[in-house]
């Protein structure tokens, strides 16, 4: 018999994706959504200057991206007030968690992230062959002591956190996680994941230098900025460990639009503002659909706001099939005790309105 020779890891992992996505889910149900509420995307749309400026890039779309990512990268160097080399850009975080475990961890290599946390990173680990060793969350926060403490334990190479978090909402202190910080061992890396930093209160993200060498910085232009759809990401850290990304990243990943549509982003202060309004707005409106239907709103620094529906996993799953099939979508965490939860991104009015007409129903449904 012939045919491709896996390697031993990829013939022991499943063909699975960490997510199945609405359109997925829309093939699945023949229909479409009426409310897309369940990915974390900033419905209320990018910036005016960066569509112009991805319509005006299409026309040079027959050049590839620069390779380097120059101007973005000054751009958000000027932004942080650190040097380009402390910047890498990549295809949104994910991408970018993809080439840093695959520069730290090879088969075997201990990595500590939380039970329950964002289960893309998780996806890569499993792919480089890394052990995955996981803590509970204290409460509906991630618990960065305990967090630390056991990459002490286990010599990890890498700690992945999220501030604010995904999928419960909550957030740190920027100040008592680089406090925490003294406990982590000097050869464990921490992966600071702060894609929805832009939507928290201020004290939230870190405050450390940026040449640092105990951690890596995440962010993205999926959330806050809008453009989910274009991937773009980009990490703060050290220059030796930026600098090593070079050994690993698609180098012509970036297309040329969404770098550009990601430098008019960064550049129109007022449009950012005016988003970080309207989500405010609507996690407000959600804690009172929420509350009118006797459930528990988490607080929120992101653009989601996670609820507490009262029972259990498998209640939690029936309200949100019930919300599915009336063409809500959203999503649960699949962690216990979370996953008593479900999870509702921010949107506009009309949105929002359809998820306050559906809830009732698949709440009723849910408990017959």
């Amino acid at each position: 018999m012939t045919g491709p020779r896996y390697t031993p890891l990829a013939q022991s992992l499943p063909a699975t994706v960490p997510f199945v996505g609405p359109e997925t889910q829309e093939r699945q149900r023949g229909a479409p959504f009426a409310a897309r509420l369940g990915a974390n995307e900033n419905i209320f749309g990018p910036s005016p200057r960066a569509i112009a400026a991805m319509q005006q890039a299409a026309g040079e779309i027959w050049m590839y991206g620069d390779p380097e990512n120059h101007d973005l990268r000054a751009a958000l160097a000027v932004h942080h007030g650190v040097r380009s080399d402390n910047i890498v850009v990549g295809e949104g975080i994910d991408g970018l968690l993809g080439y840093l475990v695959r520069l730290m961890v090879g088969p075997g290599d201990p990595v500590v992230t939380s039970e329950g946390a964002y289960p893309t990173f998780n996806y890569h680990v499993a792919g480089f062959g890394g052990v995955l060793h996981k803590v509970p969350y204290a409460g509906d926060h991630e618990d960065p002591q305990a967090l630390f403490a056991k990459a002490a334990e286990v010599g990890a190479k890498l700690v992945y956190l999220a501030n604010p978090d995904n999928p419960m909402g909550s957030w740190l202190k920027g100040a008592d996680i680089v406090a925490a910080m003294q406990a982590l061992p000097g050869d464990t890396l921490l992966v600071l994941d702060e894609a929805y930093v832009e939507c928290a209160p201020d004290g939230t993200a870190v405050q450390v230098d940026a040449d640092d060498p105990r951690l890596i910085r995440m962010r993205t232009f999926s959330k806050a900025y809008g453009m989910a759809g274009a991937r773009v990401g980009y990490a703060l850290g050290a220059p030796e460990l930026i600098a090593a990304f070079n050994k690993v990243r698609n180098h012509f990943g970036m297309n040329r639009a969404a770098q550009a549509g990601a430098l008019a982003a960064l550049a129109d202060g007022e449009w950012l503002a005016h988003v970080q309004a309207e989500i405010a707005t609507a996690r407000t409106r959600l804690g009172e659909i929420a509350h009118k239907n006797g459930l528990i709103p988490l607080p929120s620094a992101t653009n989601f706001v996670t609820i507490d529906c009262g029972r259990d996993g498998a209640f939690a799953k029936r309200v949100l099939d019930s919300l599915v099939a009336s063409g809500i979508f959203v999503r649960m965490p699949f962690a216990e005790p979370h996953n008593r939860c479900i999870r509702v991104s921010c949107g506009p009015k009309a949105d929002l309105d359809a998820f306050a007409t559906a809830l009732p129903a698949a709440l009723a449904a849910a408990r017959r």
